[in-house]
C-alpha cells in the first residue's frame, strides 16, 4: 500500500492533486498527518475547502513542543510507529519542512521505499533548515519527483542514487484546480473593498525571518515604506507564528505607520487565491506563493536573499530583495512596472497524475526494476 504524508498548509495544497488522482484510480492508500500545523486556520479549513479525504493517522502532540528539534523528534518518533504498524511499500514525503524529513528518516531506518515530490530544489543558503532538509531528503529518497531540468541538474551535480522523473509541479495542477472554485466561493476581495490590481498582498513566516526581532521589524519597515511609495494598501494575513513573534515585541499594529496595512488573520486556501490572482504585487517568503505567483502572472518581491525558485528570477517574474526595508520598497516599486508576460516556468498541469502512476508502478514492480 502506498502511505502519503503531510502535515503543514503548504503540503496539503502539494498534495492535494496527488491524493485526488489517487481516489480517481480507486486505490487504496494511507493519508498520515503529522500535526506541525494544528490551528484550524491553517489545517482542517484546507482540508474542507479541496475535499480531502480526513486524514488514516494524525499525530497530536507537535503542539506541545516549541523548538524544531523536539518537533522532529517527536514527528519521527510518530511516523515510524505508523510505519511499523502498517508496513506501506512506499511513503511520498515533499518539500523541505520538518515533516517529512521526519517522514523520510522514519521510513529510511525501517527499509520504506520514499518518493520526494518537489525534490532537487536548491537555493544555496544554508542558514534555512528546509535547505539541509531537502538536500538530506533527496539523498535517501529512491525516487525523485523534479519540476524540471534545473532540479534534475542539481541532483545529477550530487550524484544521488534515487530514480529521477520530471514530471512538473502539483501547484500548478492545484491552481489549474482550484482558481476557479476560488473565484465563485470567495467574496474576500469585494469583503475588504479592493479593486483588482489596487493591493500588495504580503505573507511571511519563515523562522529566520520571524525569529528573529531585527529581521522581522526590518520586513515591517519594509511593507509600510512600499505602502507609502506606491500609495497602496497592504493586504497582510498573519500567519500565527508571525503573530505570536509581533505579540511579543509589542508591535502596535494600529499605529499610524501601519495605517496602510491591513492585517488580517491566516486565509483560506480559496480566500488567499482569489486575493493572490488580482493582487498587483506579491510579497513573500513562502516557496509555495512564489510558485503560485508565477503561474498566475503575479509579480513577486521574496522577503529572502536567495530562492530555490530560480526559474522566476530568470523570467523576471520574481526578485529576491531580503530583508532591508529599503531594498523591500524599491523592488516593489520595480515589480509594478514588470509585464505581466513571462512564459509558466513549471509546464502543463499533471504532475500529480504523473506522480501516483509512477509511484503505483513502483509498488506494483519487482524490486529494482522501476528506473
Amino acid at each position: 500500500m502506498l502511505a502519503v504524508l503531510t502535515g503543514t498548509r503548504p503540503g496539503i495544497i502539494k498534495f492535494a492533486p496527488i491524493v485526488r488522482a489517487l481516489e480517481r484510480r480507486h486505490v487504496p492508500f494511507l493519508l498520515i498527518h503529522s500535526g506541525q500545523h494544528y490551528s484550524p486556520e491553517m489545517d482542517a479549513v484546507f482540508f474542507q475547502e479541496l475535499e480531502l479525504p480526513a486524514p488514516t493517522y494524525k499525530l497530536d502532540v507537535v503542539r506541545h513542543f516549541p523548538l524544531q528539534g523536539e518537533q522532529t523528534a517527536e514527528m519521527l518518533r510518530g511516523i515510524e510507529r505508523i510505519l511499523i504498524d502498517t508496513h506501506p511499500e512506499l511513503l511520498l514525503v515533499g518539500g523541505d519542512c520538518n515533516t517529512h524529513l521526519a517522514g523520510a528518516l522514519a521510513a529510511r531506518k525501517l527499509h520504506v521505499p520514499i518518493g520526494h515530490v518537489e525534490a532537487g530544489m536548491r537555493s544555496g543558503d544554508w542558514r534555512m533548515s528546509e535547505e539541509h532538509n531537502r538536500v538530506i531528503i533527496d539523498h535517501i529518497s529512491e525516487y525523485l519527483f523534479v519540476h524540471g531540468p534545473a532540479a534534475t541538474a542539481n541532483l545529477e551535480r550530487e550524484h544521488v542514487s534515487g530514480a529521477i522523473h520530471e514530471v512538473g509541479t502539483t501547484i500548478v495542477d492545484a491552481v489549474e484546480q482550484n482558481l476557479p472554485l476560488a473565484r465563485r466561493r470567495s467574496a474576500i476581495q469585494a469583503h475588504l473593498g479592493l479593486e483588482s490590481r489596487a493591493y500588495l498582498l504580503a505573507t511571511t513566516h519563515r523562522a529566520e525571518n520571524v525569529d528573529d526581532p531585527a529581521t522581522l521589524q526590518a520586513i515591517l519597515q519594509g511593507l509600510a515604506e512600499a505602502a507609502r511609495r506606491t500609495e497602496l494598501p497592504i493586504i497582510f494575513p498573519i500567519h500565527p507564528r508571525t503573530r505570536r513573534r509581533l505579540q511579543e515585541l509589542a508591535v502596535d499594529l494600529d499605529a499610524a505607520a501601519w495605517q496602510r496595512i491591513r492585517c488580517l488573520p491566516p486565509l483560506g486556501y480559496f480566500d488567499f487565491l482569489a486575493l493572490l490572482a488580482n493582487a498587483a504585487v506579491l510579497l513573500t517568503d513562502s516557496g509555495g506563493a512564489q510558485q503560485e505567483a508565477a503561474v498566475l502572472r503575479v509579480p513577486c518581491v521574496t522577503l529572502r536573499e536567495v530562492t530555490e525558485w530560480q526559474e522566476t528570477l530568470r523570467l523576471g517574474a520574481n526578485i529576491a530583495a531580503g530583508t532591508s526595508p529599503e531594498r523591500i520598497a524599491e523592488a516593489v516599486v520595480r515589480m509594478l512596472e514588470v509585464p505581466r508576460t513571462w512564459p509558466d516556468p513549471f509546464g502543463p498541469a499533471g504532475a500529480g497524475a504523473a506522480i501516483a502512476d509512477i509511484a503505483l508502478q513502483a509498488i506494483a514492480a519487482p524490486a529494482g526494476v522501476l528506473a
